[in-house]
């Protein structure tokens, strides 16, 4: 009797042993090389994928209307703004191209609809402009000068909507035409944010109908309160999307057009930079970032695949 009992605590150890193994191995973890990085993040299973890794930052991405190719910002050859480049990678990680090559600060790449150009913002003279190029770093021309700082740009069709004097406006793809899209009360108001009162990084549905963009609200607290408002984009039917004042935005569209997804940097004085999703009228809004993502890993500029099966986004491991 006392042997059979023996030989049935052996079996039960040898079981949960097992089944620990086994939960070990299917635990999820979050692949990590160096600071910065490119990753997926499949919706329907919460697995996430290292597509790319730096040891230098990243920013702003932004995927061709193919689904086959990145275009980014990236410092290299040093941590200063004039080492900013624009460089291309396919989605699979391989053919990294780095196409610009100076000592301008360059940043905030945007693709044209086909895919041959892309428009970006560089400061070669007092301020930021837009400028635009052929997909291989050529035929570099400036496109566009408010006369002040020119900023967070995309391009749909011939439209590029970009942020100028802390609003929203529009200009045709040849650089003509430059309309005004958003007046948002109090604009410039200067508090304790590192960013006036104003509307900040349009984004233009899939057929340039629509701008998501946020607006800071209220610069009291150091992170800024920040709501997300969706607007037509000859300026009509301004819709607030959210009401919670959190640290938001760099929000992006799916390619179906009927989700958002965004990134949460701080709630009241908690950071965060978590991935966020909500129908593209503001239901069903919800913290999608998993519980195996560590609090040392934070997200920057989501956007979707081209099948809106996942989120691509730079992740970045706070040290």
């Amino acid at each position: 009797m006392k042997k059979r009992l023996n030989q049935i605590f052996v079996l039960v150890i040898i079981f949960v042993s097992f089944i620990s193994s086994q939960c070990k191995k299917s635990a999820k973890t979050v692949p990590h090389q160096e600071r910065w990085g490119i990753y997926a993040f499949e919706l329907s299973t919460e697995s996430s994928e290292l597509i790319y890794s730096s040891a230098k930052e990243i920013q702003i991405l932004r995927l061709n209307n193919s689904g086959d190719k990145f275009v980014f910002a990236q410092k290299i050859d040093g941590e200063n703004n004039e080492n900013m480049e624009i460089c291309v990678l396919g989605v699979d990680g391989n053919n990294f191209h780095r196409v610009t090559d100076n000592s301008f600060w360059d940043l905030y790449p945007a693709w044209s609809s086909d895919g041959n150009r892309i428009a970006f913002l560089s400061k070669r003279e007092n301020d930021l402009d837009i400028y635009v190029m052929e997909a291989d770093g050529s035929n570099i021309q400036k496109l566009f000068d408010s006369g002040s700082h020119d900023a967070d740009i995309d391009w749909k069709a011939n439209k590029i909507v970009f942020t100028s004097g802390f609003k929203i406006w529009s200009i045709n793809d040849d650089g003509t035409q430059p309309t005004q899209i958003t007046n948002p009360a109090n604009a410039g108001q200067w508090g304790n944010a590192n960013l006036p009162i104003g509307d900040y990084d349009p984004r233009l549905n899939p057929d340039g109908t629509k701008i998501v963009f946020e607006r800071l609200e209220d610069p009291s607290s150091t992170h800024g309160n920040y709501n997300i408002f969706v607007i037509n984009s000859d300026g009509s039917e301004e819709t607030r999307l959210t009401n919670n004042g959190y640290s938001q935005g760099l929000a992006s569209w799916s390619h179906s057009r009927i989700k958002i997804v965004y990134i949460v940097a701080a709630i009241n004085k908690e950071g965060k930079y978590d991935i966020y999703l909500m129908n593209a009228d503001g239901t069903n809004n919800q913290n999608i970032t998993p519980n195996y993502f560590p609090a040392n890993f934070l997200c920057h500029s989501p956007i979707f695949s081209k099948d809106d099966s996942r989120i691509f986004f730079i992740g970045e491991w706070w040290e």
